[in-house]
């Protein structure tokens, strides 16, 4: 097969699925409390009629509309409708905390941002008010799905639902005939923000090629069929589910389960027993416990039951995934294998699949995709799937493209067979065990800020939430002792004291009070000595050696995570 076999559009690849299956079941949601099942003509309704109201609201193709919900299946609407009407979506994640939020719609200069209900609307209220209108587009408009306040500063917020009864259906055929005819494969379909190493957002500009290229790769590699049930349930604002989720189900015309939450996905496998599943390594891993705990990982049938026994395939990103978890499963029966990609790669570079799956390896490069390893060791990619560039960041753009090429940032091998290891990562980037893309730089710039911390370093690679080695600033500490009284014979008892500790969790969550959840420091130590160039924690510019840190700290940071 040709290369050209790539370019299309998810426009075009959503027309003619909605178009060739209309009467087939695509999507199954949760609504009051049961299951919601509609035709693959019933979603092309739902978002011609979506683009409609978007374009009377103003938006204009290149235009950008922020959405800020958690999966549902209006978002999924809103993303294709947004497509449709050739202007660019900003998904923003529902996680994040107001600062965040409003930060991105104003880099990205929203025209309209939709928000799921009031619970978003409340996080931004506080920073659309005052000398902060000066940020954003003086147009901008926000649309509710659900109940919200009627404002947000001086901008009114309009009801979804009242919208969409003003608008007609031949206003949304329109609207899909011009974008099958004018929408071209390089048109910019989408901005992802994702964290640098210094914390500050950048936008990855993805285009049309990239995502429907990336969608068709992995499902040659892989392999989808229209009679396959995919549960979904990471969070479609990351990459990861968008593309391996929502694109493959859309290429491929199977049916697409839409997860209530994150926690009712085992539940909802005994219901529907779905036949593909994306996960990432930290959710494999509870399953894996949780038969362990119970006595059960080895009884045969087990762990295909615990998916709904019909599992076909599933397939683990965002993080490593360890070799016994692996193991687990494929020596169960289950066939896990796990992929590798970033947001700047759309995001799938290359993914173990059945009958080419090796455990310690992320797989064979995808159809389209070219991989090869520099001369320092780091992983570069070319081909359909490498992002137009970061937004209005053209020094940044110029760091990661050359010839065609991205550097990905990550350093790794490539055996005789042609698969892809992972080394290890050149950018200070931690990757949770859940996925979540975290600056350390940027958190503990925010520590450090308060006076009674000296130094922080924040933990948390390939785990399942944050911890923080802190050093105190000895003479602040101990001015704050004698402030309230307390008297203590030595610093080394100082740092073990429980007022002293509780003095510290206080100022963290204070400082990390505008970052989102994931970004928490849910434990921390204090340290008895400073971090020193003496001890190798230190480049002579006074940078932080991490690997040297945890290994030095190695015991204090197991147990933080005992």
């Amino acid at each position: 097969m040709s290369a050209d076999r790539f370019e299309t559009t998810i426009v075009a690849l959503f027309c003619a699925q909605a178009k060739a299956s209309a009467d087939r079941e695509a999507i199954r949601f949760r609504c009051e409390g049961a299951w919601k099942t509609l035709r693959w003509s019933e979603i092309a309704d739902d978002v011609r009629n979506m683009a409609a109201v978007l374009v009377q609201l103003g938006v204009a193709p290149g235009d950008r509309v922020v959405q800020v919900s958690p999966n549902r299946y209006e978002w999924i609407v809103a993303d294709l409708a947004i497509q449709l009407a050739r202007a660019v979506h900003v998904p923003v994640h529902a996680s994040l905390a107001g600062p965040q939020i409003a930060a991105q719609i104003a880099d990205c200069g929203a025209q309209v941002v939709l928000l799921s209900d009031s619970s978003q609307a409340e996080k931004l209220s506080a920073h659309l008010a005052g000398g902060n209108q000066s940020l954003f587009s003086p147009n901008l408009k926000f649309v509710a799905y659900d109940a919200c306040p009627p404002s947000l500063g001086r901008y009114p917020v309009e009801s979804l639902g009242d919208l969409q009864n003003r608008t007609d259906a031949a206003a949304g055929r329109e609207l899909e005939a011009a974008a099958l005819e004018h929408m071209r494969p390089d048109d910019l379909a989408t901005i992802l923000y994702t964290s640098g190493t210094t914390g500050e957002p950048k936008g990855v500009m993805l285009c049309q090629r990239n995502l429907a290229s990336n969608a068709l790769g992995t499902l040659e590699a892989f392999g989808q069929s229209a009679d396959d049930l995919r549960l979904g349930w990471l969070p479609l604002s990351h990459i990861f589910a968008r593309t391996c989720d929502l694109y493959t189900w859309i290429a491929a015309g199977g049916r697409l389960a839409l997860a209530e939450t994150g926690e009712a996905v085992i539940g909802h496998c005994q219901e529907l027993h779905p036949t593909l599943i994306n996960g990432v390594p930290y959710f494999y891993e509870k399953v894996q416990r949780f038969l362990v705990d119970n006595g059960l990982a080895d009884v045969p049938g087990a762990l295909a039951q615990a998916f709904g026994g019909r599992l076909r395939a599933a397939c683990s990103g965002g993080a490593p995934l360890p070799d016994h978890v692996a193991r687990f499963y494929n020596d169960r029966g289950v066939f896990l294998s796990q992929g590798y990609g970033l947001t700047e790669s759309s995001p799938v570079i290359s993914a173990g699949a059945p009958g080419a799956m090796k455990i310690g390896t992320a797989g064979r490069p995808i159809p389209g995709v070219e991989v090869k390893i520099s001369a320092d060791g780091e992983i570069l990619t070319r081909g359909p799937h490498v992002m137009l560039g970061y937004w209005n960041k053209p020094a940044a753009t110029a760091e990661v493209l050359h010839d065609g090429w991205l550097a990905t940032g990550d350093l790794g091998e490539i055996d005789a067979d042609g698969y892809l290891k992972i080394t290890g990562r050149k950018k200070e980037i931690i990757v949770t065990s859940a996925g979540k893309n975290i600056a350390p730089a940027q958190l503990e710039a925010l520590l450090t800020a308060d006076p009674m911390i000296a130094q922080a370093v924040v933990i948390g690679d390939a785990r399942n939430f944050l911890t923080a080695l802190i050093v105190p600033n000895a003479e602040a500490l101990r001015a704050e002792l004698a402030s309230r009284n307390i008297t203590l014979v030595s610093l080394a008892e100082a740092y073990k004291n429980l007022d002293v500790l509780a003095l510290y969790q206080e100022r963290i969550e204070r400082r990390l009070a505008g970052v989102s959840h994931y970004e928490q420091i849910r434990k921390f130590v204090l340290l008895d000595r400073p971090l020193s160039v003496e001890h190798g924690e230190m480049t002579l510019t006074l940078k932080l050696r991490r690997q040297a840190i945890q290994q030095n700290f190695a015991e204090a940071i197991e147990k933080l995570y005992q």
